[in-house]
């Protein structure tokens, strides 16, 4: 466990985009800020006659990696009808760092003592395997930015969010489910599909246990995997996108303890992670953090860890500069809390739970 709209400036809101002011779709905190964008882009093509000459819109901020899923609309009808699907397009990879980036460290990063107290203790966690025919659901606790596109930062209403992982190899579309509950949740109380707009199998995209389990355990093999199959978006770098993407695989799966371990450890082998001493999740749960801010991205995400067990609470996310919203300092857009990993055998059930 990262929502986050850059406004446009000087232009009114209509119902669609009030409905996407609130979205916290299945991604953390720190992963909306271009798929709203996109959205939204869609939504002026929409609603701009064939013969009108579109303005020139101010080029964004540079941001951090969004994942390879990408939100589109199908149609704004659908919005205003509430009848919205998450789809996502399945995007290239990128190119790898240079030769030997993946098993050579370029330095030992400020946080390596802590990731491998965190490597060493989700080793020995207990994780149940979980079939192709069940599902991997994470409920968390999340809030994100509901303030206007280019307009300041405005975190929303903590709500409630469930999703639920298939976990088919493929190839298939429709990898999830997700349902938000709550005020400025996405459709409340409505089970929604996560789908891609073409097939995809087990792998980086739809990170299944089995595909999790067939992963190197040895640290350097598994980061010179994730840096060939990790794309990378503008202004950012090779580094920050497997960051990013190991933090995706953190917040949103349940993994085998040696993958677990062996995804620490190759996170210490990433230029620049460090770590904070008291971080907090959505939950209002102290931990400690580790972070790693790319000079490119203009973002920068925070995990958090529980002092004690090492286990992975939350995330908060934050933008670090932003010319065209005054930002020049962090600035909290996006903290989430996982309360809940479970599996289960169909999307909308949820396990069962005991009393603390």
């Amino acid at each position: 466990m990262n929502a986050d709209h850059p406004p446009r400036a000087g232009s009114a809101r209509s119902a669609a985009e009030d409905l996407l002011a609130s979205a916290e779709w299945d991604l953390p905190p720190s992963r909306h800020l271009r798929h709203k964008e996109a959205l939204m882009q869609q939504i002026d093509r929409a609603h701009t006659p064939s013969t009108r000459t579109p303005s020139p819109r101010t080029p964004p901020a540079p941001r951090r990696r969004l994942p390879r899923p990408a939100l589109v609309l199908p149609a704004v009808s659908m919005v205003l009808a509430g009848a919205l699907f998450i789809t996502f397009s399945d995007g290239g990879h990128g190119s790898a760092p240079a030769a030997g980036a993946g098993t050579v460290p370029a330095e030992v990063n400020s946080a390596s003592v802590t990731l491998d107290r965190i490597a060493a203790a989700a080793l020995e966690t207990d994780a149940t395997p979980v079939k192709d025919g069940q599902f991997v659901y994470v409920e968390r606790l999340i809030r994100g930015n509901t303030g206007s596109f280019n307009g300041p930062v405005r975190l929303g209403a903590l709500h409630k969010q469930e999703v639920w992982t298939a976990q088919v190899p493929g190839p298939v579309t429709r990898t999830g489910w997700m349902r938000e509950t709550g005020k400025d949740a996405v459709m409340p109380g409505q089970v929604v599909p996560l789908e891609f707009t073409d097939p995809v199998r087990a792998g980086i995209d739809h990170p299944t246990y089995e595909w999790l389990a067939s992963l190197p355990t040895d640290p350097d093999a598994l980061l010179e995997l994730l840096y060939s199959r990790t794309g990378v978006e503008d202004g950012e770098s090779k580094y920050q996108a497997v960051f990013g993407r190991i933090g995706d695989l953190l917040g949103s799966t349940i993994m085998p303890p040696a993958t677990a371990s062996a995804l620490y450890k190759a996170v210490e082998r990433i230029p620049g992670v460090t770590q904070i001493p008291d971080a907090v999740d959505a939950a209002g749960r102290h931990g400690i953090g580790i972070t790693r801010e790319d000079a490119g991205s203009a973002t920068r995400d925070v995990w958090i860890f529980d002092k004690r067990t090492l286990a992975h609470l939350g995330s908060r996310s934050y933008i670090t500069r932003d010319e065209a919203r005054g930002i020049t300092t962090d600035t909290l857009y996006g903290i989430d809390a996982v309360m809940v990993r479970a599996v289960v055998d169909r999307h909308g059930e949820e396990p069962a739970r005991t009393e603390s």
